[in-house]
């Protein structure tokens, strides 16, 4: 039995129990009473920093700019739209990234106002990754904005586009904004415009601007002339600043103080390169790199089909070359603050303070093809009239500025000097370079800012967890010639910052790669050179060289059933991914044999490559290896490879393509596809390659289902499309 003690110590424990059960209602006369305060749904007072609305009305702002974008391209459209409608109209402009904030009070946009949509479109026709949302929302007609309904009556609007026509899904994104829009009830202001990077995504929007303008005029009831050229920045000059705390190229604050962070595309890791190599042989006419960036201990993962951004700087040739033509040789390393006038339209576009000297090579994209629209800004500060009629007529005439500037892939520097008369085959100096009066502010204004370059991983991280594998073509090639340029060599500004780096981690000279006498280009000669170092240094340690970078996610996956066939179809460096497929099955296949022998990979499905390139003793990529995984497979890998430049050819003579080879194993292709249930990837070239594996795939599958490609066999692929059975990462 219970001692007395026992039941006392009971009772009080229940006693206790209780009051803290009932506490709310025992002591709530002791606390004061207030009222719940019910917020309005999507109300503009709330303070609540995702509503658009009410910053807008806060800000006077009749104009609100959506923009998605994957790279920077459509944020810098977005910006400049702002810019006209305030130069042209005297209107200030919200620009926003839609990520940040909520949609259920877009139909509260008053009369008065008109919101723009910058749309990019992503991959397989899909929206950016910060307009996924947006899109969302449009589109699904369950949601509910303030009204309580999916409509907007009489929203204005207006819609921009960012595509590439080499792409299926041309400006698919822009196109379902405004079918949606339309269907709720809004109105469209203009035409849609749409910009087509294959070609010239700055003349079309040129060309779609003036008349949207002028109904935009119409519809807002406003006229041209309102507005006047305002700066977006002030450029200052600073004495005495901490040295410590002066950005010279650092990507982030994190780099600066050398603290430890979170490591992404706002604060890239310098990785070590452990492995840089030449891929392609010595017969070969140009370069192809393997990189190996090291992230142990990073916090940096991947996945297989995963891309790696590399941040890269200027070439050491454009950033003189600006320097001298802006006047800024002698004071290149003084320290400058950037504010912006208007946070709201034109954020400051990188870290300060910073230097003259930093900003032109680490910050913003001088090596990039000079727009015709800023070229009528920079006219007004030439030296002479000459100077500034020449710019003119580039600014006004379309033909001439293609012919002269986009034939001639001319930067905004070497635009500069031919204005005047300098020779852009020369070294660029203060004595042969004539300086402008172009203010710092309009040039941080008017040139984009320097974008990460994005490769597709070649590896796996089941072997390779703490590496990141990357494959390179050296980007160079002749321009063409005009009365006015003569043909020169172009160098891309990623690969050859790689090719660099390689230089530098091998040991290698530049120079030496002219002895090649047998070369016919000797393109590797005129290697650009790069700051590689990095800001004080922080690129190098010891004898190892560093690249500051990031992981950007992919969809491109293999199926995770291994029993599903594999059909990848990838010439040059569209292989790259694959290698990290390959890897991915070879790894499952150490572990299935450990575990069940040889035997467990029985029911594995198939993985056919297709390969290609010019010659197979020249640039077949990692030849070496293909072999030591298809041992590890056991029969379940195989490998077609299409060499176009050396026999065999086709009866007629023509060069063998993967797509040919594709067609000699259509039974193949069909039964891994059809009664299989296989996957299909395609990586590499946009603009043939890719188009031309597709027509061939319908082709085979169009005759499989007894009737033709245009009909059978296309409403099979849109169907493994539609199922992600068939995914591409393709490029122009």
């Amino acid at each position: 039995m219970a001692s007395s003690s026992d039941v006392l110590i009971l009772a009080v424990g229940l006693v206790l129990a209780a009051v803290y059960l009932f506490r709310d209602q025992l002591f709530s006369a002791s606390k004061p009473k207030s009222a719940p305060v019910a917020a309005p749904k999507g109300g503009a007072g709330s303070g609540n920093p995702r509503d658009f609305v009410a910053k807008m009305k806060e800000g006077k702002k009749r104009v609100v700019i959506f923009y998605g974008s994957q790279t920077g391209t459509a944020e810098e459209y977005a910006i400049r739209l702002a810019k006209e409608a305030k130069s042209k109209f005297g209107l200030a402009s919200l620009v926003c990234d839609p990520e940040e904030y909520d949609f259920e009070t877009l139909d509260q946009i008053p009369e008065d106002c008109c919101v723009f949509f910058v749309m990019a479109t992503y991959g397989e026709g899909e929206p950016t990754d910060n307009a996924v949302t947006l899109c969302q929302n449009l589109s699904d007609e369950s949601f509910e904005f303030s009204n309580g309904e999916h409509k907007l009556p009489d929203l204005k609007y207006v819609v921009f586009g960012l595509g590439n026509r080499t792409y299926e899904h041309y400006n698919l994104i822009s196109r379902n904004v405004d079918r949606d829009l339309s269907k709720m009830g809004a109105i469209r202001i203009g035409e849609r415009g749409e910009g087509d990077d294959d070609k010239s995504m700055e003349e079309d929007y040129l060309e779609w601007k003036d008349a949207m303008w002028e109904a935009f005029a119409l519809a807002m009831g406003v006229e041209e002339g309102q507005g006047g050229d305002t700066p977006d920045f002030t450029v200052t000059e600073v004495e005495d600043h901490p040295p410590e705390k002066v950005y010279l190229g650092e990507l982030s604050a994190r780099a600066l103080t050398r603290s430890k962070g979170i490591h992404d595309a706002k604060n890239p890791y310098p990785a070590p390169i452990t492995v840089a190599r030449e891929l392609f042989q010595q017969s070969a006419d140009r370069n192809c790199i393997h990189v190996e960036f090291n992230t142990e201990g990073s916090g940096i993962t991947y996945q297989h089909g995963d891309h790696v951004g590399v941040w890269p700087s200027n070439a050491e040739n454009e950033v003189q070359r600006l320097l001298c033509a802006l006047g800024l040789v002698e004071k290149k390393d003084k320290v400058i603050n950037i504010e912006s006038l208007d946070p709201a339209l034109a954020k400051v576009p990188f870290p300060v303070p910073t230097t003259y000297i930093t900003v032109l090579r680490h910050y913003i994209d001088v090596s990039a093809v000079v727009g015709r629209q800023i070229l009528g800004v920079m006219s007004k500060f030439a030296p002479t009239p000459e100077a500034e009629a020449f710019l003119k007529n580039l600014n006004t005439n379309k033909e001439e500025f293609a012919t002269v500037v986009t034939n001639g892939c001319l930067k905004l520097g070497e635009v500069l000097q031919l204005a005047v008369g300098n020779d852009l085959a020369v070294e660029p100096t203060p004595e042969n370079t004539t300086a402008w009066s172009i203010p710092f502010d309009i040039i941080v204004s008017s040139i984009p800012r320097l974008q990460p370059r994005y490769y597709s991983i070649s590896s796996s991280p089941k072997l390779y967890a703490n590496s990141i594998h990357a494959t390179v073509v050296v980007l160079a090639y002749e321009t063409i010639e005009s009365e006015k340029v003569k043909q020169r060599w172009v160098h891309g500004v990623g690969s050859n910052f790689l090719l660099n780096l390689k230089f530098a981690a091998t040991g290698e000279n530049a120079a030496v790669l002219s002895d090649k006498s047998h070369i016919q280009h000797a393109a590797a000669a005129l290697t650009p050179k790069y700051a590689i170092e990095g800001p004080r240094g922080a690129y190098k340690q010891d004898a190892i060289y560093k690249a500051p970078v990031h992981v950007r996610r992919s969809t491109f996956r293999l199926p995770t059933n291994p029993k599903s066939p594999v059909i990848m179809i990838g010439p040059g460096t569209g292989v790259a991914p694959f290698r990290g497929f390959v890897q991915e099955r070879v790894a499952m296949a150490r572990r299935t044999i450990e575990k069940n022998g040889v035997e467990g990979l029985a029911d594995w499905g198939n993985i056919r490559l297709y390969f290609g390139c010019r010659r197979s003793d020249q640039d077949f990529l990692y030849k070496e290896e293909w072999p030591e995984y298809a041992g590890e497979l056991h029969g379940k890998f195989t490998m077609r490879c299409a060499f176009s430049r050396e026999p065999p050819y086709k009866p007629d003579g023509s060069k063998i393509y993967v797509q040919d080879l594709l067609w000699e194993d259509h039974e193949e292709i069909a039964d891994a596809i059809l009664n299989g249930k296989g996957y299909v990837y395609i990586c590499g070239d946009a603009k043939s390659m890719s188009k031309a594996v597709e027509e061939t795939l319908c082709r085979i599958l169009g005759e499989a289902k007894g009737g033709t490609a245009e009909v059978e066999g296309a409403a099979e692929v849109k169907l493994l499309k539609e199922r992600s059975r068939m995914l591409s990462d393709v490029w122009s």
